[in-house]
């Protein structure tokens, strides 16, 4: 009887041993949060880096058009 005991005893403290408290859910929770915020900073940013890469495409495409013209009408004279 005192082998059973003693094996149910060391059950529950193994099991208790092994569950997360809450405030290690609280821990994982903050973790996770500050992971979206990152996140969504880095989001952010890589849309305005895109916003950018296209307004310096459509000026370099703007230029390249004036330089070709300018080009040609050298070419004529």
């Amino acid at each position: 009887m005192r082998h059973i005991v003693k094996l149910i005893v060391l059950f529950m403290a193994i099991g208790l041993a092994g569950c997360a408290t809450t405030k290690d859910l609280e821990a994982v929770r903050a973790q996770a949060q500050q992971a979206n915020t990152t996140a969504d900073a880095a989001l952010k940013t890589a849309e305005e880096a895109k916003a950018t890469a296209l307004d310096a495409k459509t000026t370099a495409e703007t230029t390249e058009s004036k330089i070709d013209r300018m080009f040609k009408k050298a070419m004529y004279k």
